[in-house]
């Protein structure tokens, strides 16, 4: 063999020894063209893309603080609530010791009591502890006004801060339910406003009341407990009226009628306070307008980028501005993972939680249209955290 040949031969089994004879077979390495061995280039890995944080979490607003409902909720993966009520103290308030009984019974399960509820709800006047308050009944309201500053204190002293509420006259106001066969025979609840203006009649206590009665109402309490909320560091959450109305519904025009983003905005604007917001619920929202997938998100953005979102309500619809029916979350108009992309946009780090769920003749229906609710939302969050900024 020839001294080139054997040099040659030498050169090849150096290649194989080190590795590098697939640098050979795709034409480079020393022995393409005669070039000089390069030290390997490291790629550095790429970073993952930023995303933004989302702050929210799911949470429950029913059935209270005993050992049943802490586990279902655990079960389901659900670790913040609105727990109710404490006990009510007659002329008096709330009772601070339920108040932390019920602080201890979530804590064992790792639920975050977040909320509670004050006695201003959606049943309307004739179902609350408060009546004179939305009735504007001196010196009636006065009393009551001062029950609901000591259940601010009571809550603050509980660690619980956010108070949710409701300025109505009439209760929720339905005509009736839709049923669906292709949801396994599920019932909505359905507004109609050309069916109940058939049966419509002037409120039996309340009588007639306009727009700027209302909100004297609302201002009149609110003047009395913002302060207190704002000593003890509790945010007050007021809900949308359900539905809004055309105006002069039976006698009563509802503060957020019959423009909803109008009302929303006023209602806002009333107090420069980090205690004066909205428990807003998309339902109801959604209820008063008239493509509500397209206009919710604006409202989001405007009450978010203030501050003023405390609670969400993440119920959906069919329909709008008086004709629409309560649905499941995922087959309603709205698009709840634009819905939540917005609330995580404006820095929302409060509860969505499941409302006014379908029902059927199961006895469980409330249960399981909650749990169904609970996975949705859990997956919802999950998702858009997931996505880049």
């Amino acid at each position: 063999m020839s001294y080139l040949n054997k040099l040659k031969r030498r050169n090849l089994l150096k290649l194989i020894s080190s590795g590098s004879l697939g640098a050979v077979a795709f034409g480079s390495g020393p022995l393409a063209g005669c070039a000089q061995q390069q030290e390997p280039v490291m790629s550095e890995q790429a970073s993952p893309p930023a995303k933004k944080p989302v702050l929210m979490k799911v949470g429950c607003q029913h059935g209270g603080t005993g050992k049943k409902n802490l586990e279902y909720l655990a079960r389901h993966g659900v670790f913040h609530m609105d727990g109710g009520s404490p006990k009510l103290i007659e002329g008096v308030g709330w009772d601070l010791d339920d108040s932390l009984a019920k602080k201890e019974a979530c804590e064992k399960y790792g639920i975050s009591l977040d909320a509670y509820h004050l006695p201003l709800s959606s049943a309307g006047i004739e179902r609350v502890g408060t009546p004179n308050i939305m009735l504007g009944k001196s010196p009636e309201r006065d009393k009551e006004i001062e029950m609901i500053q000591q259940m601010i204190e009571v809550a603050a002293k509980s660690d619980v801060k956010l108070l949710l509420y409701n300025t109505t006259i009439h209760p929720v106001l339905r005509t009736g339910r839709t049923p669906d066969p292709k949801r396994g025979n599920v019932t909505y609840s359905t507004w109609n406003y050309e069916e109940a203006k058939l049966k419509e009649e002037p409120h039996p206590v309340a009588g007639t009341v306009e727009i700027e009665e209302i909100y004297e109402r609302i201002t009149y309490f609110l003047d009395r407990v913002l302060p207190v909320a704002e000593e003890f560091g509790v945010k007050l959450g007021n809900h949308i009226a359900d539905p809004p109305t055309p105006i002069n519904y039976n006698g009563i025009t509802r503060w957020n009628s019959p423009d909803i983003f109008d009302g929303i905005k006023r209602f806002a604007q009333l107090y420069d306070s980090p205690s004066h917001g909205f428990n807003l619920c998309l339902g109801s929202t959604a209820e008063g307008l008239v493509d509500p997938r397209k206009e919710i998100i604006p409202i989001i953005h405007w009450v978010g980028e203030r501050n003023q979102i405390f609670n969400i309500h993440l119920r959906n619809i069919k329909g709008g501005w008086n004709n629409f029916m309560e649905v499941y979350p995922d087959n309603g108009d709205m698009n709840f993972p634009e819905v939540v992309r917005a609330l995580r946009d404006v820095g929302y780090d409060g509860m969505i939680m499941p409302d006014h769920t379908p029902r059927h003749e199961d006895p469980a229906a409330s249960l399981q249209g909650h749990a169904f609710s609970f996975g949705y939302n859990i997956a919802l969050i999950q998702a858009v955290a997931s996505e880049p900024a």
